[in-house]
């Protein structure tokens, strides 16, 4: 039968948790776990090739206890002649100050500093001491409180630079190692507050578990993270690939189309053209459009947290809306709004901001810029509230056919009084397009044009002497329009600052 030792090894060759020329930061605690993994990978370092360092995080929780820890830390890496780091943090202070609960405060300031070494270059990997058991006491946790099969996967055995060597080593294992090395370790004092579900889990649920209903209860959960990850990891490279494929990204948000989210796979007796009729329960592929409105959710906010399911049923039920313009706040200031069958997905923004206002008849984030044009050549301007640039480009109109053939806008030169105006829309704003016998209102035309209700405010228009002769992606006045007689036309192009 393999030593534990060799175990270990065997387990982190075979999944490259750790690599020759690896500097690893070993997370000590003190405890039990955390003291066999120093002692494993020192009596192992010179096998997988790495070099090794001692820290430590005082979590400033229990006094003198705390205190007694991290001096216990200190000298065991002095034993092993390690270099040691030490880091901490008033915990109590950070969660009340961040209305965090202690447990969840904890772990972020602690996994904070394993990514300060990281960054800082004393670390590439490091390595904490989570078990067999904890694997299946997370398991147990997510069940209690409610999950899918992301909370089934439980811990990974590597998350960016945190490697888990440990994961397949039962608990009781790790003490038996360190007594038949003579090694001490400290017990933490609130494992054994029974308050904290995770500690009654342990402490209870386990053992009932394994006493009452199958002693191999541990390893079977583990298989269960294990197989969840595996689909996990499935589901993680088929949704990158859709959003990839159907979904939109400019300066804005992110957008999608209705019926590519509801229907992301394009499947036979998919969604029908009125994909509004599609009930909640009835999606096809239901489990794909959840994690693809996690992942531009993610996408915006750089984290999923916050985002619970009944988030994900807001946003799926915004898309059977038949009526556009509606809209859903989601936590972390990211709004998804549904126009003309497209969701967009947006952080709240000075746009937003301004919509409301102009709802309430205040300005929006208006601006304007007078425009001189010159005898020949170019006049640009660029609209930093836009992020666009607008190029109004003079041609000789005997080669405008070759020009205006690429959709591009034609005015008259000579007809248009300078200076010209660059400014968003406004409330009223109409003008005779081209191919029209009558005026109509822009916000009529933006309808048709299916513009996003959060992108009109700031819409570009030109105006000459007063009157609209332009709008982006219209046609131009047709009493302003480059035809027969003109000698120079004036065409508009528009690029991203």
């Amino acid at each position: 039968m393999k030593s534990l030792e060799q175990r270990v090894l065997d387990s982190v060759r075979e999944t490259g948790l750790l690599r020759p020329g690896d500097r690893v930061a070993v997370a000590v605690s003190g405890g039990a776990d955390s003291v066999a993994l120093l002692q494993i990978l020192q009596n192992t370092r010179a096998k997988l090739g790495i070099q090794l360092l001692a820290v430590h995080f005082d979590h400033c929780l229990r006094g003198a206890e705390s205190d007694a820890d991290a001096e216990f830390v200190a000298g065991l890496a002095r034993s092993h002649n390690l270099p040691f780091v030490l880091d901490r943090e008033d915990v109590a202070a950070a969660a009340k100050r961040n209305k965090w609960n202690l447990e969840d405060a904890a772990r972020r300031l602690r996994y904070a500093f394993f990514e300060r070494l990281v960054r800082e270059g004393r670390a590439t990997r490091v390595a904490v001491a989570h078990t067999a058991d904890d694997q299946a006491e997370t398991v147990l946790a997510h069940l209690i409180r409610g999950t899918g099969p992301t909370g089934l996967a439980g811990i990974y055995p590597a998350a960016g630079a945190i490697v888990r060597p440990l994961l397949g080593v039962r608990r009781e294992d790790l003490r038996a190692y360190l007594r038949r090395h003579g090694q001490a370790w400290r017990e933490d004092s609130t494992n054994l507050d029974v308050r904290r579900v995770r500690a009654r889990i342990r402490a209870r649920l386990l053992p009932l578990l394994e006493k009452e209903f199958s002693p191999g209860v541990v390893g079977r959960l583990a298989d269960l993270a294990r197989l969840s990850r595996e689909e996990q990891e499935f589901w993680n490279a088929l949704t990158g690939e859709r959003f990839r494929a159907l979904v939109r990204r400019d300066e804005s948000g992110l957008s999608i189309r209705v019926r590519d989210l509801i229907a992301p796979m394009n499947l036979p007796g998919g969604a029908p053209a009125d994909e509004a009729r599609q009930t909640a329960e009835h999606l096809p592929l239901r489990a794909l459009t959840e994690r693809l409105i996690r992942l531009l959710y993610a996408e915006l906010r750089g984290t999923r947290q916050g985002l619970a399911a009944r988030h994900v049923e807001q946003v799926i039920r915004l898309a059977q809306l038949s009526a556009g313009g509606r809209r859903t706040e989601l936590p972390g200031g990211v709004i998804a709004e549904k126009n003309f069958g497209v969701l967009i997905f947006a952080l709240r923004s000075r746009r937003h901001v301004s919509q409301k206002r102009a709802g309430r008849g205040e300005a929006p984030d208006a601006y304007a810029y007078p425009i001189e044009l010159p005898g020949r050549g170019c006049a640009t301007i660029s609209v930093p509230e836009l992020r666009r640039r607008f190029r109004l480009k003079l041609i000789d109109w005997t080669f405008a056919e070759r020009e205006t053939r690429r959709g591009r806008s034609a005015l008259d030169a000579d007809r248009l009084r300078m200076p010209l105006i660059l400014r968003n829309w406004r409330p009223g704003d109409a003008y005779r397009p081209l191919g029209r016998r009558q005026t109509h209102k822009l916000k009529q035309m933006f309808a048709e044009g299916r513009i996003p209700v959060c992108d009109r405010a700031g819409w570009p228009i030109l105006e000459s002497g007063g009157q609209v002769v332009w709008a982006l992606g219209m046609p131009p006045a047709r009493e302003f329009c480059a035809g027969e007689g003109t000698a120079t036309g004036v065409v508009i192009e528009e690029e991203r600052l």
